[in-house]
C-alpha cells in the first residue's frame, strides 16, 4: 500500500523531490502539484506525469485522495500553508524549518495534536549513509564517551549565484534558519537532545547587492542575523558549539567533529546524504576513513517523507516528526534570544533519539 502526496510549491528544491518520489520511494505516490506560479506546476506535472494540477493549495487540501501534504514553500510561508493543511484534516511533511519562529512551530504542533494528525519535516539528510554510519561508530564506542562537539557552516551568501536570493535575508532566513537545521538535526541524532544554549549574533551588512541574474543589480535589505555563534549543553552533559555565517569568504574548518575520551569523529556535511566518515584514535595517530555502512549516500531528499508515510501506516514514530523539528526550531531561535537578552536559555522542548535506520530493507522501502 502507498500513501498519496500533494506537493505545494514547485520551486528549485522540488526537482529532487519529484524525481525521488516518482522514481525511488515505493510506498508514496505523488498525485498532485500546486504552485503560485502555475507554469512551474505545469512543468512538474508534465515531466513527472502527475495526475492532478491544483489551482490553489486549498483545492489540494480538499481532495479526499490526499493523505499527506508536502510543503515546499519558502520558509516564511511554511506556517500559513501547514496550518491551513492541518485545519483541513491533512497530515503535513514540511521542508525546513517547521516555522519561521518558535511561536509558529508551537501553534502548528498544537493544531496537529488537537486534530490527531501527523506533523514532521526536513531535513532528512541525517537518515542517509553518512550520518547513520557516524552514529553506528559513535554508539559502538569507537571514540569512547563523547564529551564535546563542534559544527561549522560558512559562505559569503547567496546573492552572487542564486536566482532569487532575497528570502534568505528575511524573516525565517539567515544562515542559522537556512543551514542550521541540517547541523543541529545531525547533532541531536548523534548526541541526543539539547537542554540549554547561549548565543551571540550580528548582522554584518545591512544591504546585499545581487550579482546573479535575473535580479542583477537589485539591493536586498537584510532583516535577519547573518553571523550566529552558539553554545549548546546537551541533556547528556556534552558541550557543543555551532557557527553559521553568510559573512565569510572562505574557511578551512570541518563540517562537524565529535570529541570523545578515546578519539575523535569527523562527520560529513549534514546537507548531504553521503560521506566521508573518519575517526582519529591515539593508537593510529592519524585519521582513518571508514566505509559507509548504510544505503542512501546519494541525494535522497524525500527519504524522510517516505519514512513519515510508513509511520502513518504502521503507527511507529516517524524519524523526522514534530518532536525533532520543534526541538531544532527552539534551539535555533534561542541563540538569538540569548544574544538579545545576554542570558543562558533553557530549552523547554524534549527530544529523544529515534531508532537508527535499518540497512537490511530493500532500497526505496522503509522499515
Amino acid at each position: 500500500m502507498s500513501l498519496n502526496v500533494a506537493m505545494i510549491g514547485c520551486g528549485s528544491i522540488s526537482g529532487i523531490y519529484l524525481h525521488n518520489i516518482t522514481k525511488v520511494f515505493k510506498e508514496i505516490e505523488l498525485i498532485g502539484v500546486c504552485d503560485l506560479i502555475r507554469e512551474r506546476a505545469e512543468r512538474a506535472q508534465k515531466e513527472y506525469n502527475v495526475p492532478n494540477l491544483y489551482e490553489t493549495m486549498h483545492d489540494a487540501f480538499a481532495d479526499p485522495d490526499v493523505d499527506i501534504v508536502l510543503n515546499l514553500t519558502r520558509p516564511y510561508q511554511h506556517f500559513e500553508v501547514t496550518k491551513a493543511a492541518l485545519e483541513a484534516g491533512k497530515s503535513v511533511y514540511s521542508e525546513k524549518p517547521l516555522g519561521a519562529s518558535l511561536d509558529e512551530g508551537i501553534e502548528l504542533v498544537r493544531i496537529a495534536k488537537e486534530k490527531g494528525l501527523m506533523l514532521g519535516g526536513a531535513p532528512d539528510t541525517f537518515m542517509g549513509a553518512g550520518i547513520q554510519t557516524s552514529r553506528r561508530l559513535l554508539d559502538s564506542g569507537f571514540i569512547g564517551e563523547p564529551v564535546g562537539a563542534a559544527a561549522f557552516f560558512n559562505c559569503r551568501g547567496h546573492e552572487s549565484w542564486h536566482t532569487d536570493p532575497d528570502f534568505y535575508y528575511q524573516f525565517g532566513g539567515g544562515p542559522m534558519f537556512d543551514m542550521g537545521p541540517y547541523y543541529i538535526t545531525a547533532l541531536i541524532n548523534l548526541l541526543g537532545g539539547v537542554s540549554g544554549v547561549c548565543g551571540m549574533v550580528r548582522t554584518t551588512f545591512q544591504e546585499r547587492l545581487i550579482t546573479a541574474e535575473p535580479h542583477f543589480g537589485e539591493i536586498i535589505k537584510v532583516n535577519c542575523p547573518t553571523y550566529i555563534h552558539g553554545s549548546m549543553r546537551f541533556d547528556s552533559g556534552i558541550i557543543g558549539s555551532i557557527w553559521t555565517t553568510f559573512d565569510a569568504y572562505a574557511s578551512q574548518t570541518p563540517r562537524i567533529e565529535i570529541y570523545g575520551t578515546e578519539g575523535s569523529l569527523s562527520v560529513p556535511d549534514p546537507n548531504c546524504f553521503g560521506g566521508p566518515v573518519s575517526i582519529w584514535r591515539p593508537e593510529d595517530g592519524h585519521w582513518k576513513e571508514f566505509p559507509l555502512m548504510f544505503p542512501y549516500a546519494d541525494n535522497s531528499r524525500g527519504l524522510g517523507l517516505a519514512d513519515f508515510a510508513k509511520s502513518i501506516e504502521t503507527g511507529r514514530c516517524a524519524r523526522s516528526d514534530w518532536h525533532q523539528t520543534l526541538h531544532v526550531l527552539e534551539v535555533m531561535e534561542s541563540f538569538t534570544t540569548s544574544s538579545d537578552t545576554g542570558k543562558y536559555i533553557e530549552i523547554t522542548s524534549k527530544y529523544n533519539r529515534t531508532k537508527p535506520m535499518d540497512p537490511a530493507y530493500k532500497f526505496g522501502i522503509l522499515d
